[in-house]
């Protein structure tokens, strides 16, 4: 049976590759199928990779469908050298945790601390300075998202104060929040480009003068970037806090985030994928042939949330 479910105020849409982003999309249609729902009208949407494409198609006023054709060929695109493992999203992110470990180590950052070290954006400065040494170790592709952005320049999109769109400058290793208060300027279409580019897999995308890269670096979530007062509510979907080599860094990540934005006073509901979307969604993230089976467990488990 479901609990109520009511239109947050606050809409975070977490990374997950093609498959994470067909699941946040089947669950809100699922939801918005039985609760009454319409989760273009959230007051804020806060996007981390492939949550930054259905942040984007709600934010224009799309329903969660929307973004189907960016997330399909950002998956084609991650799939063109699938024979290497190490193109694959799971072993870049794991080939980066290691490189974050080590470079936690050399910089004496309380690396042994409980949070893995994907989810090391509580440690400042600590945080930053890791992350920055790991980047700078990263190879560079050159594989763009071009098709990914000529979708997303369809959904026309602005940032009118309630889209925000997470992304890791790469130099500083800092993140960066476009579309909140003193953000650098980006298009909407930069901003998620930059928020899908996964190292490992994908070139740094050019936001004025500085690159950047996926969101995800900083935290698989971003949940204490969601913007509200006390009282406020937050709905966060997170794809990737299920059985793999993401599961860690999510739970790490989500515990210390959720802690901050309860400490700020505001109500914080966590969805992960249920057993019957998780065994849909399988252990390759960009596999685009699970896509359909994806959608239609999400949108079982999003109708069965929303049950009376």
């Amino acid at each position: 049976m479901g609990t109520v479910i009511e239109l947050p105020d606050t809409l975070v849409l977490g990374a997950g590759g093609t498959l994470g982003e067909a699941w946040m999309r089947g669950l809100l249609s699922g939801l918005e199928s039985v609760a009454d729902l319409d989760f273009t009208q959230a007051e804020y949407l806060v996007g981390t990779s492939a949550g930054s494409i259905v942040a984007a198609a709600l934010a224009a006023g799309r329903r969660p469908e929307a973004g189907d054709r960016a997330a399909r060929e950002w998956g084609a695109r991650a799939a063109e050298e699938e024979h290497d493992p190490d193109r694959k999203l799971g072993a870049s992110l794991r080939s980066l945790g290691g490189e974050l470990a080590r470079a936690a180590g050399r910089l004496g950052a309380t690396a042994a601390a409980p949070l893995t070290p994907l989810a090391l954006a509580g440690l400042e400065p600590a945080g930053r300075a890791v992350r920055a040494a790991a980047l700078a170790r990263a190879p560079r592709p050159e594989r763009r998202l071009d098709g990914v952005a000529a979708h997303i320049d369809s959904l026309e999109a602005q940032f009118d104060g309630r889209l925000r769109i997470t992304a890791v400058e790469r130099k500083r290793g800092v993140r960066v929040v476009f579309g909140a208060p003193g953000a650098p300027r980006a298009t909407v279409t930069e901003a998620v480009l930059a928020s899908c580019s996964v190292p490992w897999l994908f070139a740094p995308v050019q936001v004025g003068d500085r690159e950047y890269v996926d969101g995800g670096v900083w935290s698989p979530t971003n949940l204490d970037a969601a913007p509200g007062g006390r009282g406020a509510s937050v709905l966060c979907l997170a794809p990737t806090a299920i059985a793999g080599p993401l599961r860690a860094p999510t739970i790490a990540g989500l515990v210390a985030e959720e802690m901050a934005l309860k400490a700020r006073g505001l109500r914080v509901r966590i969805v992960k994928p249920d057993a019957v979307a998780t065994r849909a969604i399988g252990q390759n993230l960009m596999d685009a042939g699970r896509v359909e089976g994806v959608l239609d467990a999400a949108f079982a488990q999003g109708r069965a949330m929303a049950q009376p």
